[in-house]
């Protein structure tokens, strides 16, 4: 089964949190067993697994990503939003999950974020679920 997803971002730099639409997507094909693949449909945002119980976490990993890749550089391309393809690659835009008896098989401190990266926008992605 195939879902796509929309969402606004509302800042240039935002990780929202998508484990509940996932979990959803799970519940809605009874899907028990198998693996959960997602994948971001731009160039300029990711999709990544992180810690969902601190709201800091986001801000120090903006924080370090804008240092090892800083927003104004000698970039080539003069779109303004360079760095923002530079990260997606980095980041990536995938993810395979395993899911077992219902439900994704993640850390307690984990969840699934979509990473936006040269925001606000409105944005897509894909899900697609393999029973098995």
């Amino acid at each position: 089964m195939l879902f796509t997803h929309q969402l606004r971002s509302r800042h240039r730099r935002q990780m929202i949190d998508i484990t509940a639409k996932l979990q959803a997507d799970l519940d809605a094909v009874a899907c028990r067993n198998g693996i959960c693949m997602v994948f971001v449909q731009h160039t300029t945002a990711a999709v990544t697994v992180n810690e969902n119980a601190d709201a800091d976490v986001p801000l120090d990993l903006f924080t370090r990503l804008a240092q090892l890749v800083p927003e104004r550089d000698a970039y080539r391309h003069l779109e303004g939003n360079s760095d923002a393809h530079i990260l997606s690659v980095l980041i990536g835009t995938s993810l395979v999950l395993p899911v077992d008896q219902g439900k994704l098989v993640l850390g307690g401190w984990q969840g699934i974020f979509f990473v936006e990266l040269d925001g606000p926008r409105q944005r897509s992605y894909v899900v697609k679920l393999l029973a098995g």
